[in-house]
């Protein structure tokens, strides 16, 4: 008998000593959407634990809030989430307006809903594109980044930035539609079909994609809740939660919308469930676009709280007056405190604003759907596969700005 012999009869033999493997992924990782950092525990390539520790970003929102008044905190908002900041900009003017006891009038609330939904479609598209690119599906993330730059240029025509608006004002919005508002939505809806179809079309009969996205990163629904996880994360695990339908603001009563439910929690739903909502957030544009009036104001009727005009600044002292005042001391808000919350590109976005009657917010507190939404994301990945992490963490779609506040 050969000596390599006696070692394959002897099973004992052949049992190597192995510990779990430590190691580090991130916080410069090109999977990492972001600064975050992952520790993980392995066993071979099995996931036995993660430590996800985000924290590397330093963005300080809400410090940074409060040195300012309540109106310069819009660029601030923009980048909490940087891809569909129309819908923080609406969040904060809520918020501050909730405060004020002021309502903003109706052809603003209808503005404000459109380019929210065109925000919010920009932001699945991305996390999707991302999603399929990331699993090396290279063409149709080109084509839904196609679909997107003409979204953004859109929004670029009527907020005069591409990416960052700063657009929204405390009782109202910084300018009207533009004459050709409608005409451009009406041109490009059709496009945004087009492209979500051919991109299912190419993604949802590819086994590989298929066998990377299916039965992976699940998130049961009782881990949903547990986690305070909303948005596509949480509807994807079975949790009917919409803010946009339980808690309507705005005009979002007056819409006939479907809000997508998935089954299993796990990647293919929340792939699925997103493009379904740029389905849904369609809807809502096309009938906002019908019902919308023509002409009208879209800010409130009070120079305490809105800028007078720039041509008014320029020709008269009272104009100048009101300006001054209100760049220089901010406008001035009841004593009090306040939470507002709408349905963000990830979730329930809240903002928990305290006022001591100045000028400058006093107390700002964000609740980021981004952050509920990572936490829960260590009971995605326990057990699955060190290249499982990719896809699952791009499923949910983690905004740095959101979670390092």
């Amino acid at each position: 008998m050969e000596p390599a012999d006696e070692l394959l009869e002897g099973e004992s033999a052949l049992e190597l000593p192995a510990e779990p493997m430590r190691l580090n992924m991130g916080p410069s990782h090109p999977a990492m959407h972001g600064t975050v950092r992952m520790v993980l525990d392995l066993d071979g390539e099995t996931i036995l634990n993660v430590d996800i520790q985000p924290g590397y970003l330093h963005r300080g929102f809400e410090k940074s809030c409060e040195r300012g008044t309540w109106t310069q905190v819009f660029p601030y908002a923009d980048r909490l989430n940087y891809v569909s900041p129309m819908l923080n900009n609406v969040g904060w003017s809520l918020a501050v307006e909730k405060l004020l006891g002021i309502e903003v009038p109706e052809r603003c609330q209808y503005y404000r809903v459109i380019l929210g939904e065109l925000s919010r479609i920009t932001d699945h598209l991305t996390c999707n594109g991302a999603s399929a690119m990331e699993l090396g599906a290279f063409t149709p993330f080109l084509w839904i980044l196609k679909v997107r730059d003409w979204i953004w240029d859109v929004l670029e025509k009527e907020t005069g930035a591409r990416m960052t608006h700063s657009f929204g004002r405390i009782g109202g919005m910084a300018e009207p539609p533009t004459p050709t508002f409608k005409g451009d939505l009406r041109a490009l809806i059709p496009e945004v079909h087009k492209v979500v179809k051919e991109a299912e079309i190419m993604l949802i009969r590819n086994r590989i994609f298929l066998d990377r996205m299916q039965g992976v990163g699940i998130l049961t629904k009782e881990n949903a809740l547990a986690y305070g996880c909303t948005g596509p994360v949480a509807r994807a695990s079975g949790l009917p939660y919409d803010v946009r339908k339980d808690h309507p603001y705005m005009v979002y009563d007056r819409f006939d919308f479907d809000v997508p439910i998935g089954e299993d929690g796990d990647n293919w739903d929340r792939f699925m469930v997103r493009f379904e909502e740029i389905r849904q957030s369609v809807r809502i544009i096309e009938q906002a676009m019908e019902q919308m009036p023509d002409d009208g104001p879209v800010n409130v009727d009070d120079p305490l709280i809105v800028y007078p005009e720039k041509s008014d600044v320029y020709t008269t002292i009272e104009a100048t007056i009101a300006h001054f005042k209100l760049v220089m001391e901010g406008l001035q808000t009841p004593k009090g405190e306040v939470y507002s919350f709408t349905e963000g590109g990830n979730g329930e976005l809240g903002f928990y604003i305290v006022s001591d009657g100045s000028g400058t917010p006093y107390r700002v507190r964000v609740r980021p759907p981004c952050w509920y939404n990572l936490a829960a994301c260590r009971e995605m990945l326990i057990g699955e596969m060190i290249a499982d992490i990719i896809p699952t963490f791009g499923s949910i779609n983690m905004i740095g700005g959101e979670c390092d506040r």
